[in-house]
């Protein structure tokens, strides 16, 4: 149990590394984390390490899916919820039924039970990778939001369809009829699960006076139990964290209080980043088991099997993404859309970005090794291996020129959406004007005579000003300057109180519990003004 803690702390410590090298190479870091997996399977001291698909279905999964609904805009999700759900179903069920088939065709013995189990395993994409990239680059946020939501809900169809066909593998049966019906069960009662579930912990949140650490700790058991009450009447556990998630997302001004928001906040990024970290670190640590594994089949010819699959499944999506776009043109004639006019580049680049990740490979260990006890399951190894070397090819060469690709196609937002340092600008702008308002006419307007209010609308007063003026097009330089100045000037105060806390606390006098309260609020106060001068 010793050692492999250790392993872990040396694999943490690898993530760091390699991740600090992402940021300077301006790489996504998946990619660096699953080479980096690759170069450290080839050490003894890793080459053992294998993944427990329990661990990640049943450990990373939850967390991992619940932190990407927390963090996906309900609005946003909403809007492009045609092309999501459309991404999410459709596609993903059109792709497993062409890997299906074809996967019959060029692998002798290949039932086409075993090709949609394949299907199943491969069709989702890993959107980590995808939305790292695109954010570096620049992408606009439209196609961001749609590969968010798209991450969402392809893990719970790709699932349900791995586990229809391995049923039918098992059992030597497959009943259309009764798939559909289980299908929609499926996913309609794995939906109200989480919903019903999310309703609890937010009437908890809501009405019991909770302390901010056990508000926290809260929020990380959340998923876990809609995950197993889900998973327990044989539902989708996928949908019932996202449903309550994307449900508690849009309630956590009313659940949370501001410090459990502000601490739960920091306390997730940390250790989600572990997760994803260790996951795409342990998916390169995976090459040497599974090819021990690969049994009679060489690995010439499974490498050719992985790469003429990887191919096909490229082509499809980009054909589906083609087609979906053409669809809604089509439909958008007889309903409102939220883009009547996508074009193709945008879909192109979305049917790029369908990487290979760590719910696949974690399908396809999940696979049993007998069918009975006693009857070993069939190409059991060479799905896995074929399922690593899409990951592989996906991850990898996709993810290395998607940045390319996005630039050499030069797409770029709406036009009549705002950009962020506009956007943010506005929203100062008008919360400073209604701040003001409200005090006229809560304290000014009733004959208060308070000097501290009178400084707090002078403030406001001051702020407004300044937004006012900065979404001017044409601001002279002496404004800039004068600005400049300010936020320089600014800084140098926030750095002259810090040392003054220093010297304070260097004495009994004062408790540094409080010490260390002001210099969060001055910290707080600088990102307020850094991010004012971006």
């Amino acid at each position: 149990m010793q050692h492999i803690f250790i392993q872990y702390v040396y694999l943490i410590l690898a993530i760091l590394a390699l991740v600090t090298f992402a940021d300077i190479t301006k790489v996504a870091y998946p990619i660096i984390l699953v080479i980096g997996g690759l170069a450290l399977s080839f050490l003894s001291e890793f080459a053992s390490m294998t993944i427990d698909p329990e661990i990640v279905l049943f450990i990373f999964l939850p967390p991992l899916l619940y932190e990407a609904a927390w963090q996906t805009s309900w609005k946003e999700f909403w809007k492009w919820k045609r092309v999501i759900t459309s991404m999410a179903f459709p596609i993903v069920i059109i792709t497993a039924c062409v890997i299906a088939f074809f996967a019959n065709e060029i692998i002798p013995g290949f039932t086409l039970a075993l090709g949609f189990l394949l299907g199943g395993i491969i069709s989702p994409p890993d959107a980590i990778s995808a939305t790292t990239i695109m954010r570096q680059v620049g992408a606009p946020k439209s196609l961001v939001s749609i590969a968010e939501g798209e991450s969402l809900l392809n893990d719970a169809s790709s699932l349900i369809i791995f586990r229809f066909a391995l049923v039918a593998v098992i059992t030597g049966q497959f009943h259309f009829g009764e798939a559909t019906s289980s299908f929609f069960l499926v996913v309609i009662m794995g939906t109200l699960v989480g919903l019903a579930v999310g309703a609890l912990f937010y009437s908890v949140h809501r009405w019991l006076p909770i302390p901010p650490r056990i508000e926290i700790i809260m929020t990380f058991v959340t998923p876990y139990c809609m995950f197993y009450a889900a998973e327990y009447f044989h539902y989708s556990g996928v949908l019932s964290v996202v449903s309550g998630g994307l449900l508690l997302s849009s309630k956590r001004q009313q659940m949370l209080s501001y410090r459990s928001r502000i601490q739960s906040e920091n306390v997730w990024t940390s250790i989600v980043f572990v997760m994803n970290g260790l996951i795409f670190l342990l998916i390169g640590l995976q090459l040497p088991s599974i090819i021990n594994q690969l049994g009679d089949t060489s690995v010439s010819t499974a490498t050719w099997y992985g790469v003429a699959i990887s191919i096909i499944l490229i082509v499809t999506r980009i054909l589906c993404m083609l087609g979906a776009s053409a669809f809604t043109m089509f439909m958008s004639r007889y309903i409102t859309v939220a883009d009547a006019n996508p074009g193709w580049k945008g879909p192109v680049i979305l049917g790029w970005a369908g990487m290979r990740g760590v719910v696949s490979l974690a399908a396809a260990l999940s696979i049993p090794l007998y069918i009975g006890g006693t009857e070993l399951f069939p190409f059991r190894n060479l799905i896995l291996f074929i399922t690593f070397v899409v990951i592989l090819i996906t991850l990898v060469f996709q993810g290395l020129t998607l940045p390319i690709l996005i630039k050499w196609l030069k797409v770029e937002g709406k036009s009549d959406v705002k950009s962020d340092l506009e956007q943010e600008k506005l929203i100062q702008k008008k919360l400073s004007h209604s701040s003001l308002i409200y005090l006229e006419n809560k304290f000014v307007a009733d004959g208060v005579d308070n000097d501290h209010i009178k400084n707090l609308r002078s403030r406001f007063e001051l702020e407004f000003k300044f937004f006012d003026t900065e979404l001017l097009e044409d601001v002279d330089s002496t404004h800039k300057n004068t600005i400049q100045e300010y936020h320089a000037t600014y800084l140098g105060l926030l750095n002259h109180q810090r040392s003054l806390l220093k010297e304070i606390n260097r004495g009994e006098e004062f408790d540094e519990e409080l010490i260390r309260k002001y210099f969060a609020l001055i910290d707080f106060e600088e990102l307020k003004i850094r991010e004012q001068s971006v």
